[in-house]
């Protein structure tokens, strides 16, 4: 995993924390908006890793 993913994962995780220890009922906050934002961030840097492939034949 690259340390985008990395970084973009304790992003979402922090920001899911946030939402849970702020909201008391369901509604919808901006630490949840932003959970949301940088998990899809975070799947979008999972994806581009696994494109970039390191060749170590090409010298």
């Amino acid at each position: 995993m690259s340390k985008l993913a990395i970084g973009f994962f304790f992003l979402a995780l922090l920001s899911g924390i946030l939402h849970l220890s702020l909201s008391q009922e369901g509604t919808i906050t901006l630490p949840l908006i932003a959970c949301g934002v940088f998990g899809a961030l975070f799947m979008l840097a999972l994806i581009a890793g696994r494109r970039i492939k390191f060749d170590p034949v090409l010298r």
